[in-house]
């Protein structure tokens, strides 16, 4: 039988998870459902949209409580899915703002669907807790820039871009195209839109969440 002593000393090398266990394994279950029926409905290639990457990331993060893996998902998400909150909210009201969520309120998609991609309203605030609770690690801002660029490129060359009549099949991914899913962008040249999206998305998006990030969560 060990001593008090030892046992206190096995308690300092193992410290408490900092992560609910409830948390784990309430996003557990929802992955679990998640990712087959969006495997089924959509094809795999769906989960090359930086908010379905974040969700396997946040996924590994939660368990192995990668501050740099829950910090990446933060940097990448918290903007653009805030943006998702208030064109969702917009359009409960009556009013349709960007489209980016026209397709929760489209009736040819089931229910079922549409309660699963409700994920993009909680997900910012959940990866909220999480870096509070983990920290935030400062290269999250060059590994998630490095990652979103190569998504980015994939998606621009080997992904279908828009089309009129895309069905469920994944068009258009991470709007490399443009914003509609039925016809690129006619505004600039496709390489310029890319450019754009490759140099705008961390300016105006990834640089400042982690600005704000490290001067309000505390640091790994």
């Amino acid at each position: 039988m060990e001593s008090p002593t030892a046992m206190s000393v096995i308690a300092v090398e193992q410290p408490s998870a900092r992560i609910p266990l409830s948390v784990k394994i309430g996003f557990s279950a929802f992955m679990a459902v998640l990712v087959p029926v969006y495997t089924y409905c959509y094809g795999p290639t769906n989960f090359l949209y930086f908010c379905d990457v974040c969700l396997i990331l946040t996924l590994i993060g939660i368990w192995t409580e990668s501050a740099l893996l829950i910090s990446m998902c933060a940097v990448g998400l918290l903007v653009p899915q805030t943006f998702w909150v208030i064109d969702f909210l917009a359009h409960v009201a009556g009013y349709s703002l960007t489209g980016m969520t026209d397709y929760m309120f489209d009736q040819n998609l089931s229910l079922f669907l549409r309660f699963l991609s409700g994920f993009h309203g909680w997900l910012p605030f959940l990866l909220l807790f999480l870096v509070w609770r983990l920290g935030y690690d400062q290269r999250a801002l060059i590994a998630w820039s490095v990652l979103a660029w190569a998504l980015l490129l994939i998606c621009y060359f080997v992904m279908p871009g828009p089309r009129p009549d895309p069905g469920m099949t994944p068009v258009n991914i991470n709007y490399v195209f443009g914003t509609s899913d039925r016809a690129a962008q006619g505004f600039v040249p496709p390489l310029v839109w890319l450019a754009g999206l490759m140099i705008g998305l961390p300016l105006l998006a990834f640089i400042p969440t982690h600005f704000m990030l490290r001067r309000a969560v505390p640091p790994v």
